[in-house]
């Protein structure tokens, strides 16, 4: 038996869905191949952590509200010409012959088309507005309070420039750009500032800004200030599993930490943090971070895979001396 197969067939293993004289020739092969025993071992930690959180069901509102603007996007559209709805009989007619996954799949094409091509005439509209809004916003000061700023919807923000916080202060200056330069003086404790930093946390172009924002908003979970309410956590969440700067990283990293043993969706980024993300210091921090957690089946999973089978030998005896704090959780 191939890797490529044994790896098909552990997943399918995993799930209880392999045939039992499949299991046994993947059985056979596991013996013989460590690789595919390594690949096995971490599958069954994955499958753990997913068992762990259960997928949740779309809120009602949500699929009414989807509903909603679908039918408003096709309702945009422009009408058919005679050629186009000749087309549409035809292809509805070839997907009656077909079988029903297949039928399923061609409607799910024709609304994924319907959907991008009523947004682009939305855009297009938009689009035309523009100049309009262009005249206005010339005519504001460059400078605006935060509560002018509490009324910017992200949307008109071009992009956050800088952000500079006053020594000894809980005041942070942040300067953005909108049709022209602006900027905002106010509180950490402002919506305003705050709403600004989570927006450069995410969509700022420069790597400077975002470690400067992603540290403040940091510093504000370990203060414990407001951190869940305000979506913090949230923008520290995306910046762990998604900045292309591991100094950013590890800011949320640091950020997150307070919350590893209340929040399960913090403690799922973790260890996605633990498993995927390049930096051996990341992932050695993660692995402390989850001592407190040590007890949870997921953690444990995860933490055995890691010091049986990780490339690092570092963070292998780091996962091992977490694992051994806890006599009956160390390794044998």
């Amino acid at each position: 038996m191939k890797c490529k197969l044994a790896h098909d067939r552990i997943v399918a293993a995993a799930y209880r869905e392999l045939a039992d004289e499949l299991k046994r020739e993947l059985d056979l092969h596991l013996e013989a191949c460590p690789l595919c025993r390594d690949e096995q071992r971490q599958m069954l930690a994955l499958k753990a952590m997913a068992d762990a959180n259960p997928v949740l069901e779309p809120d009602a509102n949500l699929v009414a509200r989807s509903r909603q603007r679908l039918n408003a996007a096709l309702d945009a559209l422009p009408p058919q010409r005679w050629y186009d709805r000749l087309s549409q009989r035809i292809q509805i007619s070839f997907a009656g012959l077909q079988a029903v996954p297949v039928a399923a799949c061609l409607l799910l094409l024709v609304g994924v088309g319907a959907g991008s091509l009523g947004g682009y005439n939305l855009a297009q509209k938009r689009a035309a507005q523009t100049p309009v809004a262009r005249a206005s916003h010339t005519q504001q000061a460059q400078t605006a309070t935060a509560s002018q700023a509490g009324a910017a919807a992200p949307a008109e923000i071009a992009n956050i420039s800088s952000i500079v916080r006053q020594p000894n202060s809980h005041i942070v200056e942040v300067r953005y750009n909108q049709m022209v330069p602006q900027r905002i003086e106010g509180s950490l404790d402002d919506p305003a500032i705050r709403q600004l930093l989570m927006l450069a946390s995410q969509n700022s172009a420069s790597a400077g800004v975002r470690d400067d924002s992603v540290g403040l908003l940091a510093a504000e979970c370990t203060a414990g200030h407001g951190c869940k309410a305000e979506g913090i956590r949230d923008a520290l969440l995306v910046a762990l599993r998604h900045d292309k700067n591991a100094g950013v990283r590890e800011k949320a990293l640091k950020g997150l930490e307070s919350y590893v043993s209340e929040d399960v969706h913090v403690r799922n980024a973790v260890l996605e943090a633990l498993l995927n993300d390049s930096d051996p210091k990341i992932r050695t921090a993660a692995i402390n971070m989850l001592q407190p957690v040590q007890g949870d089946t997921s953690v444990r999973q995860v933490l055995h895979s890691v010091a049986d089978t990780d490339r690092n030998p570092y963070i292998r005896n780091v996962s091992r001396q977490v694992l051994s704090n806890v006599p009956e959780m160390g390794i044998q």
